[in-house]
C-alpha cells in the first residue's frame, strides 16, 4: 500500500547507541485518513518518532477493520519488501512484474522493491467490502535494495503448538525453530499467535534481537504486567530476552510478534521510499514522475497513477531510535 502522506522527521541529537536492552514502551497507534475517493483511513504503528524501526521492519499500517471501496493506483517502491498479512476481505494485487492474484486470508503476499517497482490494490468488486489486514514494510540491507524486484505468494506457512490451545502461524523468518518459505534479506520474524480466553504462554525469543507485539483482537498481558495492551498500541520490548510469557484476557486474542536483528544501517525514509541518503530519494522521486523505466507499467492499467508528494524544502535525514 502507498503512503498518501510523507512525513519527515529531523535526526535526533541526542540518538540512542548500543543495545537497547529489555524495554517495556507502549506506543500508541496513530489514525492516518487517506481521504479523497479511497475514503479510507488506517492506524499507523511504525514508524514513530522514538522507534523507527524494529529489526528491519520500518513501516506496520492496519487499514480496517471497516467497510471500505480501496481504490490504491499504481504507485512505486524503492529499498524495501512488502508484506501483506490479510485479516478480512479480499485484494487484487497487480504489479509491474506481471503479478496478478487476489490477497485473501491466509496467504502470505510479499513484493521485494529491489531498485524499484509499482504496484496497484483494488478491493474485489465495485461496492464497498469487509476489509482488514496488516501491510508492513522490511527495509532491505545494502547488498539486496540495487537488485531486481520480486513477487511471492504462500498458502503452506508453518504452525507453531504454544500449547494451552495457543498456536502460531510464522509468516514470514523464523520462531521457535519454524522458519516460513518467504525469501527475506536479514535475520527476522513475523508471526500471528492466537491464544484461546485465558490462555498462558511462554514464547523464547532471540536474545539478540529486538522484539515488539501489537495486538490485533482481544488484549494480552506481558510477563505479568498489571495492564493489558489492547489493539491500537504496540509494546517495544527491547533486546536481551531469552523469551516473554503472554496470557490473554476473557476473550481470544490474536497478536502480531514483529522481531529481528537490529538493522545494521540508517535509513532515510520519505513517501514510498527507503533509502540512505536525501539525494537517492530525490532521484527515485524524480524518475517515477517522468515515468521511467526504472519502476515499469503494472500490468492492466493505463496511464493512471498517484503522484509523487513534493519534496519538503529541507534536506531529509535518518530516523533514529530514541528508546
Amino acid at each position: 500500500m502507498t503512503r498518501f502522506d510523507a512525513e519527515t522527521a529531523p535526526v535526533d541529537e541526542d540518538p540512542g547507541t548500543g543495545s537497547p536492552g529489555p524495554r517495556r514502551a507502549l506506543l500508541e497507534a496513530r489514525e492516518v485518513p487517506l481521504g479523497g475517493v479511497r475514503a479510507m483511513s488506517v492506524y499507523r504503528f511504525l514508524p514513530q518518532r522514538d522507534l523507527p524501526l524494529v529489526g528491519a521492519w520500518c513501516f506496520l499500517d492496519r487499514f480496517g477493520p471497516q467497510r471500505t471501496r480501496m481504490r490504491v493506483e499504481p504507485h512505486p517502491h524503492i529499498g524495501l519488501q512488502t508484506v501483506t498479512w490479510p485479516l478480512a476481505g479480499e485484494v487484487h494485487h497487480r504489479d509491474t512484474l506481471g503479478s496478478d492474484v487476489v490477497i485473501e486470508r491466509g496467504a502470505l503476499n510479499i513484493m521485494t522493491s529491489g531498485a524499484g517497482i509499482a504496484h496497484s490494490e483494488y478491493s474485489v468488486g465495485d461496492e464497498p467490502i469487509p476489509l482488514d489486514a496488516l501491510q508492513l514494510w522490511v527495509a532491505l540491507p545494502e547488498e539486496r535494495r540495487h537488485g531486481a524486484p520480486d513477487f511471492e505468494r504462500h498458502v503452506n506457512l508453518p504452525e507453531l503448538d504454544l500449547g494451552g490451545g495457543a498456536t502460531a502461524t510464522v509468516v514470514v523468518g523464523e520462531l521457535a525453530g519454524a522458519v516460513s518459505p518467504a525469501t527475506m534479506h536479514t535475520p527476522i520474524v513475523g508471526a500471528e499467535l492466537r491464544l484461546p480466553a485465558g490462555a498462558v504462554i511462554d514464547l523464547p525469543l532471540e536474545t539478540a534481537w529486538e522484539y515488539a507485539v501489537v495486538p490485533v483482537f482481544g488484549s494480552v498481558r506481558v510477563d505479568g504486567a498489571e495492564d493489558a495492551v489492547a489493539p491500537g498500541a504496540l509494546l517495544y520490548l527491547g533486546d536481551g530476552r531469552r523469551g516473554i510469557r503472554l496470557r490473554a484476557g476473557d476473550e481470544e486474542a490474536t497478536v502480531f510478534l514483529l522481531g529481528g536483528e537490529p538493522f545494521g544501517d540508517e535509513i532515510v525514509m520519505w513517501w514510498n521510499f527507503v533509502g540512505r541518503s536525501h539525494d537517492e530519494i530525490e532521484v527515485a522521486r524524480e524518475e517515477w514522475e517522468a515515468s521511467s523505466d526504472r519502476f515499469g507499467h503494472v500490468v492492466g492499467h493505463g496511464d493512471e497513477r498517484i503522484p509523487a508528494p513534493p519534496l519538503p524544502h529541507v534536506r531529509l535525514t535518518p530516523r533514529r531510535r530514541r528508546l
